[in-house]
C-alpha cells in the first residue's frame, strides 16, 4: 500500500469529475507533469460513466487521491470539499475537460512570490470539444484589481492557483450563478489585487453544455453574481452592461486573432 502521508505537497490540484471519462486523463496527466511537489484530488461527483475504470490506471500513483461524493453535489460544492481536504499550501483548480502546459504551476508560483499576492491566474487558449487548437487566445492583464474584475471576469477557474487558506476563506457558493466569479470578487475586495501570467498555459475546451456555453443563460448568471455579491438591482444592471461590452470585445479580439493565424499558415 502506498504511504501517502510521506508525499510532499506544495500544491493540491482539485479536479471535480462528472461525465468526464473521455477527457479526464489529459487533465490529470497535465497536472502530474508539473515540476512542483503536488497531489491531485479527483472527486467523483456521482459520475454516470466508467470513470472508475479510467482511474484504475492511476491506482499506483502516490500523488493521486481518488475520492467519491456520497451524493451529487455540483462543481462548486465539490471544489469546496477538495479545498477542505487539500494538504498543499496552495490549491489549483482544474476542470476535467481542460489541461495545462507543463510549466504552468512553476511560473505561477514565481509570479506569486514576486508580486506577493494570494492568487494567480493565466491566459488561456481555446480548443474545440475534440481538443483541437483554434488559434484563439484569451489574454489577461498581469495585475488584476477589484475595479477591473467588476467589469470583466478575466480569471478563469481552471487557470487559478490560490493560497489554500484564502480558498477556504472564500468558498464557492450559489451554483445557479457564476460561483467562481463571486469568490474572486470577494477575494479582490479584501486583498485589492491579484496577479496573472499572460501566457496561454491553460487549454480551455469549448463545450455547449457548460455554463458559459449558453451565452443567454450565462448572462443571467452574471447578473445574479452581482446581486449575490451585494449590489443593488440598478448597480447590477449597470455592471452587467459593462461586462457584456467587455465580453464582446474579448471574444471578438480572440476570433480575429484566430483568423489572422490561419491566414499566416495558409
Amino acid at each position: 500500500m502506498v504511504n501517502r502521508e510521506k508525499v510532499e505537497v506544495l500544491v493540491s490540484v482539485i479536479i471535480p469529475a462528472y461525465g468526464c471519462a473521455k477527457t479526464i486523463r489529459q487533465a490529470i496527466d497535465s497536472a502530474l507533469v508539473q515540476d512542483v511537489a503536488l497531489e491531485v484530488l479527483v472527486l467523483n461527483d456521482g459520475s454516470p460513466d466508467d470513470l472508475d475504470a479510467v482511474m484504475e490506471a492511476y491506482c499506483g500513483e502516490p500523488r493521486i487521491r481518488y475520492l467519491k461524493n456520497e451524493k451529487n453535489l455540483g462543481a462548486a460544492a465539490t471544489r469546496n470539499r477538495g479545498v477542505l481536504l487539500a494538504r498543499g499550501t496552495y490549491v489549483a483548480f482544474l476542470d476535467a475537460d481542460d489541461w495545462w502546459e507543463r510549466d504552468k504551476l512553476k511560473k505561477q508560483l514565481v509570479k506569486m512570490e514576486e508580486e506577493q499576492v494570494v492568487l494567480c491566474a493565466t491566459a488561456r487558449e481555446l480548443v474545440t470539444p475534440d481538443g483541437e487548437k483554434t488559434g484563439r487566445v484569451i489574454g489577461v492583464r498581469e495585475c488584476v484589481t477589484y475595479r477591473m474584475l467588476l467589469l470583466h471576469n478575466c480569471i478563469n477557474c481552471s487557470s487559478v492557483l490560490i493560497k489554500t487558506e484564502v480558498a477556504r476563506e472564500f468558498p464557492m457558493q450559489h451554483e445557479d450563478s457564476h460561483e467562481d466569479y463571486i469568490a474572486w470578487l470577494g477575494i479582490l475586495k479584501k486583498y485589492r489585487r491579484v496577479a496573472a501570467v499572460n501566457e496561454p498555459l491553460l487549454k480551455y475546451r469549448l463545450t455547449s453544455g457548460g455554463k458559459s456555453g449558453n451565452k443567454i443563460k450565462s448572462a443571467g448568471m452574471t447578473y445574479r453574481a452581482y446581486r449575490y455579491a451585494g449590489f443593488s438591482v440598478a448597480s447590477s444592471g449597470i455592471l452587467f452592461c459593462a461586462y457584456a461590452l467587455n465580453g464582446v470585445w474579448k471574444y471578438g479580439k480572440a476570433y480575429l486573432q484566430g483568423i489572422g493565424d490561419k491566414t499566416k499558415r495558409a
